[in-house]
């Protein structure tokens, strides 16, 4: 792991399996054993994977997997041993805590990305030693291990960690990105999905290696003036610099509902609708910001999702407005489609801009 001489680094320290294990500190018994955590804990029931211990995953359940389709899939392999948990937000909220107040309890600036992740701005020769000093601590505090990645940016900190994974160290700089990245395919870049990347592959442009040679015109062209060159600088592994440890402030809040049973009537759909907005209102009115646009998420059975969104007409908390506008984009569904889930989301106002 050399690299050339620098004194400030940027760490991406992220908790291994942090829900799964999160749950076996608090059931020993479970440790070896797959386990599943999503919904209501129960594989019969609709509802999704919202993470799987490694054990789990070695037989391709994944985050974002029904959990019927788990079921299923551990059936067929005879995985007899499996369990099911029900998500319990409060257990991991106070573990993530534990996790943040000893990083902060380090000689670095902690910028917090979500539960069971952070960035951390350091200022030291041995980024190597810190990191393994990080892990260290966050093990004795919390019996939680974690992966750290090592950059010289968030971009290449961030991808940095998955090379390290599970209770790893790996560093990733300009000078061993393309001998790391460079073969790699451009969704290997934090920031890229696989609909850019097919988008990308439209172009000819399959690598991280090609994605850095290629030109910001030709991709602002095909891409937008926007897009084109930020897709231009990740390819070649430039991000920002910056940990900050200002509080995270939320753009918005939002609520869903998986139905065990599919809705059929448009009525149902906007009844339900409007019950998610007054909830999501409530959450906003906590903190004190106004909506400004609505997002409304519905997927149809079996698998099929879609968001349709609107600006209010001017910033509310208001919860009969809210629902009203909630309601209003149930119009743009397809009423002969049966709905399985719906969610709505409230963009807030910034809070500078709060009266």
């Amino acid at each position: 792991m050399s690299t050339a001489p620098r004194d400030r680094w940027v760490l991406h320290v992220d908790l291994d399996q942090f829900v799964a294990a999160v749950e076996v500190l608090r059931r020993p018994e479970l440790r070896g054993r797959p386990v599943i955590v999503g919904g209501r804990g129960d594989p019969t029931e609709r509802g999704v994977v919202s993470t799987a211990s490694y054990e789990a995953r070695e037989f391709g359940i994944g985050s974002g997997m029904p959990l019927r389709v788990a079921a299923r899939r551990l059936a067929t392999r005879e995985i007899t041993d499996a369990v099911f948990l029900p998500v319990d937000g409060e257990a991991y909220s106070a573990a993530s805590q534990r996790v943040m107040d000893t990083l902060r309890g380090l000689d670095a600036v902690v910028e917090v990305l979500g539960w069971d992740e952070a960035f951390l701005g350091v200022a030291t020769e041995d980024p190597v030693g810190f990191a393994r000093a990080a892990q260290s601590a966050v093990l004795a505090a919390t019996d939680l291990h974690c992966s750290v990645g090592i950059g010289d940016n968030k971009l290449r900190a961030k991808i940095a960690t998955g090379f390290g994974k599970p209770r790893g160290v790996y560093l990733l700089t300009a000078d061993n990105w393309f001998d790391v990245m460079g073969d790699r395919t451009t969704d290997a870049l934090w920031g890229i999905g696989s609909k850019t990347a097919k988008k990308l592959a439209a172009l000819g442009i399959h690598t991280v290696r090609e994605l850095a040679d290629a030109s910001d015109g030709d991709l602002a062209a095909a891409l937008g003036p926007t897009t084109g060159p930020w897709l231009h600088r990740l390819g070649r592994g430039l991000g920002g610099e910056t940990v900050t440890a200002e509080p995270w402030v939320a753009r918005g809040h939002g609520r869903e509902t998986t139905f065990q049973h599919n809705l059929t009537a448009p009525e149902q759909v906007a009844a339900e609708v409007r019950l998610l907005a007054e909830r999501v209102t409530e959450d906003l009115r906590a903190e004190g910001r106004a909506a400004v646009r609505v997002t409304l998420k519905v997927r149809y059975a079996p698998f099929d999702t879609h968001t349709t969104g609107a600006p209010l007409a001017e910033p509310t908390l208001d919860p009969a407005v809210i629902a009203d506008a909630a309601a209003a984009l149930t119009g743009r569904l397809d009423p002969g489609r049966e709905v399985r889930l719906l969610g709505v989301r409230l963009e807030m106002a910034p809070p500078s801009t709060e009266s």
